[in-house]
């Protein structure tokens, strides 16, 4: 069944939402920065009018349409701050498979909230919409989500060179993935504080 009722992902630090329409300046201002969008899929600055729409779209939408990205704001739980955003994209043949997407305004750079927003997702994603597998692919060059990536447990299954013609150049693509029963060995890991 759809979680076509979805609001919110509480979490201690980050809590993960629904965008409203007061989040598009914020939105637009953090994705218009050239180092938050040097390895996204968007070139800066974002558009004030993408940014309406995208916001307008993902308040119609819900996380589980097949082939479809679906972004949750993020927000500082103890202001309501918006910090970033992050996204799932359940498989368009296969929707126990998922793929993950997030972005954290440079501001909140090092603080370890994208690392907080990647486990509330993927909680989320394993946890409550029982996916098998959850993938995240990222620039060679984007060291900081690499780390993260590794960080949560993701494994690199592949490296891809020149696969992708991004920005005016080849660029190659890292893969990672995480299977349900990785996740929970982790989850187990986590709480037995080995």
């Amino acid at each position: 069944m759809a979680d076509d009722k979805f609001t919110e992902l509480k979490g201690e630090r980050v809590t993960l939402r629904r965008f409203k329409h007061a989040d598009v300046k914020p939105f637009v201002a953090y994705r218009s920065d050239p180092d938050v969008a040097r390895y996204q899929s968007w070139d800066a600055p974002y558009p004030l009018a993408h940014g309406e729409r995208l916001i307008k779209a993902m308040r119609r939408q819900h996380p589980d349409t097949p082939g479809q990205w679906f972004q949750f704001a993020v927000v500082l739980s103890s202001t309501g701050e918006l910090i970033g955003d992050c996204g799932t994209k359940p498989d368009a043949a296969d929707p126990r498979q998922a793929e993950i997407g997030y972005t954290i305004a440079r501001q909140q750079h090092g603080r370890g909230y994208g690392l907080d927003t990647v486990r509330i997702l993927l909680g989320y994603l394993f946890d409550s919409r029982d996916k098998h597998r959850v993938t995240a692919s990222c620039d060679p060059r984007n060291t900081g989500s690499i780390r993260l990536l590794e960080r949560i447990g993701m494994r690199r299954e592949g490296h891809m060179i020149e696969s992708d013609w991004f920005k005016g150049e080849w660029a190659d693509d890292l893969l990672y993935a995480m299977l349900d029963r990785e996740w929970k060995a982790a989850r187990r890991r986590s709480a037995s504080g080995a």
